[in-house]
């Protein structure tokens, strides 16, 4: 029997709740290149809104979130003008962007801006980390934190076993849902219940836990070892600039969740709906399928009604010009003011704003950037990989390549041209077949 914290009222009734969304900064979004050249990851059009937004329209959802703050280090004015327009659709939401002076790592920012957070005794705090793509049951997890007295409750999700070992995997008590065990990407198998990078915690347990490891790291830094048993005298604690990290780096999945699996009131809510990471630039595409599909699950009236040129799930922004003969879908975004040709064909693709698709050509498992023209009968095209893969990388003629092609902003592609597996960086203008290559 798990111990009870006598002054936490169970029902829930008063408690007050906020939440946090992790953000990251410039020098972290350099996997998403080339499409984080000229948009934050953050602020990429998904299935129609940006990824943060997703991360907003489930916060709203909860009635007793009122304030939420946007943790990261991009200069403040890179969310002012998308703070403003959020603040006019979830009028019930009160949003801040709290700016770290340097990375701090997941951790090491909440604790940073601590009295912010527990301005006003919240008890307790979501953690939601913008770069995933999921449906976030929010609602469930607060019901398991009520019903368990948690400290912490972590959304997590199966993967295949070949694919756990990139993520932070979790030991659970498949009957109480207890947490056991937290290794982040494990070196051996050790379960394929994987973090979704969504969490809830209690801020009496928190900023603790934070605090003690904080405390640990200061006493005892990070040791560089050489293997050979002859150098022991010389294993040396890292310096600063060795490791490129301060001691003040703290992150919720290395440094705190191992240790909160030991404090016995950590849970674990394990989602069966769909949930990957944004981490490429070609992880995009399956995400905004995702979300499609589930838009159309909910029969949303933002999605293009189904016909015999729209293969559902489709977004079109109202702004976009689509030609009647153009075929699109499934799982097509596209963008304000697009423009998109007669006997067009697009499918498995984002086509960003203000890009134009000529007659007859072909879209395929690609990005098309914002600005950029494809000419009449061109192909531009990617290799499909399964929606449910972790991984948007392929192995052609022995070498990896992205399986998604990429066309960055205001790139061009000439007529009767064949673009397959590439990404190509910004204002390039592509006169010749190319495939498996990065323009630059």
């Amino acid at each position: 029997m798990s111990l009870q914290v006598p002054n936490r009222n169970k029902s829930g009734a008063g408690k007050t709740t906020k939440a946090v969304v992790l953000v990251g900064g410039p020098s972290r979004g350099t996997r998403f290149r080339p499409l984080s050249l000229d948009v934050p990851k953050p602020l990429f059009d998904v299935a129609g809104h940006p990824i943060i937004e997703h991360c907003f329209r489930a916060l709203a959802k909860v009635p007793e979130i009122k304030e939420v703050f946007i943790v990261g280090y991009y200069e403040e004015h890179v969310f002012r003008d998308w703070i403003k327009d959020a603040s006019k659709a979830f009028p019930n939401i009160s949003i801040k962007y709290l700016r770290e002076y340097e990375a701090l790592g997941t951790a090491g920012g909440l604790y940073h801006f601590r009295d912010v957070i527990l301005k006003g005794n919240p008890d307790r705090f979501f953690v939601l980390n913008a770069d995933v793509c999921c449906s976030f049951p929010l609602l469930e997890m607060l019901k398991l934190f009520e019903e368990k007295d948690a400290e912490a409750v972590i959304l997590g999700t199966r993967v295949s076993n070949d694919a756990a070992s990139n993520f932070g995997c979790i030991v659970s008590d498949a009957h109480t849902k207890r947490v056991l065990h937290y290794v982040e990407k494990p070196e051996s198998h050790i379960s394929n219940l994987i973090n979704c990078g969504v969490y809830l915690f209690s801020t009496e347990s928190i900023f603790p836990s934070i605090k003690s490891a904080i405390k640990r790291r200061t006493e005892r830094p990070r040791l560089l070892s050489y293997p050979s048993s002859e150098n022991l005298e010389s294993t040396f604690a890292a310096e600063r600039e060795d490791e490129g990290e301060k001691n003040e780096v703290i992150r919720l999945e290395q440094d705190i969740l191992a240790d909160l699996a030991d404090s016995r009131q950590f849970f674990v809510l394990e989602t069966k709906d769909f949930w990957r990471q944004i981490k490429t630039a070609g992880s995009a595409v399956p995400a905004n399928a995702l979300y499609l599909i589930k838009a159309f699950q909910n029969q949303s009236e933002e999605l293009a009604a189904p016909s015999a040129t729209i293969l559902p799930p489709v977004f079109i922004h109202p702004t976009a010009k689509v030609d009647p003969t153009a075929k699109l879908g499934p799982h097509v975004s596209i963008g304000p003011r697009a423009n998109i040709g007669p006997g067009v064909r697009i499918k498995e693709s984002i086509v960003l704003e203000d890009a134009e698709i000529r007659h007859d050509a072909c879209i395929l498992y690609s990005i098309i950037g914002w600005g950029s023209k494809v000419g009449a009968w061109a192909r531009v095209e990617g290799t499909p990989t399964p929606i449910t893969s972790h991984n948007t990388s392929i192995i052609k003629n022995g070498v990896k390549v992205q399986s998604i092609t990429i066309l960055g902003k205001e790139c061009g592609v000439a007529n009767e041209v064949r673009v397959q597996n590439c990404i190509c960086l910004p204002n390039k203008e592509l006169k010749r077949d190319v495939s498996n290559e990065v323009i630059m």
